[in-house]
């Protein structure tokens, strides 16, 4: 926290908007992680025949990259450009974090053949049931395998992927909802140290076999960020932070002023411009899921490009909310391509795409070398202690 930045003249709200599992293209590096040739947006568009995408399109995201039916404008409102992470792995947690100035260097822990016996002994002596799966499954698949065990047991399914994640599935009549949060209380106690994963997630889910459908009551356990993010800088100097989505879950409720959990894209779009429409400075920092988890996890190319115009037609709603003193950016926190045989997210680039009254149209920001600019810009903006990690590129993006 050595660094400082005086508050940026007429600047006293800044929006991030994170389309969850949104990446434009390939890391280096996405070869040691069977993520070569992953680009979620633009595989997307090419799966259903382009996309429509117009709002996107007049802020730039055709000029970051080529996407069907997205070309690039000879003259964007908004300053564009891509980030690459550089912290190990890729996962919302590590991505979130890193957006806001926490780099990890070492992957967090992972369980390709499922968590060690001993530690999942514990776990049950802890919760008093013995537990089904411990392995690697998508979601919806192991339901199907599992749900009517679960179901004539009442045994929770623990379960995780290729990310850093412990999750925990019960059926909503067998198991309480806050027995299960209770549960995966008890799992983020002991996954600490060597078995810290990122996150343990509650899904609980609904009917019968054959047709089971998880809700909406999911509930993220995180890890605690390892040091002080830029939301706890604006914590620290009164300047509040409202989330939007998964916001708390993923930061572990740290720098957190209050956060409104919500049931999909759109309510989440809404919230947002709820608190654009609302008199108050500060941070407004959002997650939208269902990219990741409705469709990208699902190979649902379909329904990601849906989601994706979807989107794209409420975007003219959220500029209109904004004041002349608001800066917006919209970027993603890894990707989840659609198009590939894997389930998982994939290692990729994520857009970056800024707008506002004191924004200068058509600025090209290249390829960021980390996450952590867009944290050391929001910094910059508001005033507030810099993070270690992050080169600001408010001056660049400013009129």
């Amino acid at each position: 926290m050595g660094r400082h930045s005086a508050p940026t003249a007429g600047i006293t709200r800044v929006i991030v908007i994170v389309l969850d599992s949104c990446g434009i293209g390939s890391l280096p590096d996405a070869v040691q992680c069977g993520d070569e040739g992953s680009n979620t947006i633009a595989n997307t568009a090419a799966a259903v025949g382009g996309l429509s995408l117009p709002h996107l399109q007049t802020l730039g995201l055709g000029n970051i990259a080529p996407v069907a039916g997205v070309p690039a404008c000879d003259r964007p409102l908004g300053a564009f450009g891509r980030m690459a992470e550089k912290s190990a792995g890729k996962d919302s947690t590590n991505g979130h974090w890193e957006m806001m100035g926490v780099i990890l260097e070492r992957m967090l822990p992972v369980y390709p053949n499922g968590f060690p016996r001993e530690l999942m002994q514990e776990f049950e002596k802890r919760i008093d049931r013995t537990t089904l799966g411990n392995k690697p499954a998508s979601g919806t698949v192991i339901l199907e395998e599992l749900g009517a065990e679960h179901m004539q047991t009442g045994c929770p399914i623990v379960y995780t992927s290729a990310d850093s994640v412990f999750q925990i599935a019960t059926h909503e009549l067998v198991i309480p909802v806050d027995e299960l949060y209770r549960m995966c209380e008890i799992a983020r106690g002991l996954l600490q140290g060597e078995h810290a994963v990122g996150r343990v997630i509650a899904r609980p889910f609904v009917g019968r076999p054959g047709a089971f459908q998880r809700t909406s009551r999911r509930k993220d356990f995180s890890l605690k960020p390892p040091a002080p993010t830029v939301l706890d800088f604006a914590q620290a100097a009164g300047v509040d932070v409202w989330g939007v989505g998964k916001i708390d879950n993923l930061f572990a409720d740290q720098g957190i002023s209050a956060c409104t959990h919500v049931k999909d894209n759109d309510e989440g779009i809404s919230r947002t411009i709820e608190l654009i429409r609302g008199p108050k400075a500060g941070i407004i920092l959002t997650n939208l899921g269902d990219f990741d988890t409705v469709f990208g996890h699902r190979n649902n190319a379909h329904g990601f490009a849906g989601a994706l115009q979807a989107f794209d037609r409420r975007l003219p709603e959220i500029q209109e909310a904004m004041r002349p003193e608001d800066i917006a950016f919209i970027t993603a926190d890894h990707g989840c391509d659609p198009t590939t045989s894997s389930t998982d997210h994939s290692r990729e680039y994520v857009p970056l795409l800024v707008w506002g009254v004191g924004v200068k149209g058509g600025r090209d920001l290249g390829t960021r070398s980390t996450f952590a600019d867009l944290g050391a810009t929001v910094a910059s903006l508001m005033g507030l202690a810099l993070p270690p990690v992050g080169e600001t590129f408010a001056q660049a993006i400013l009129s």
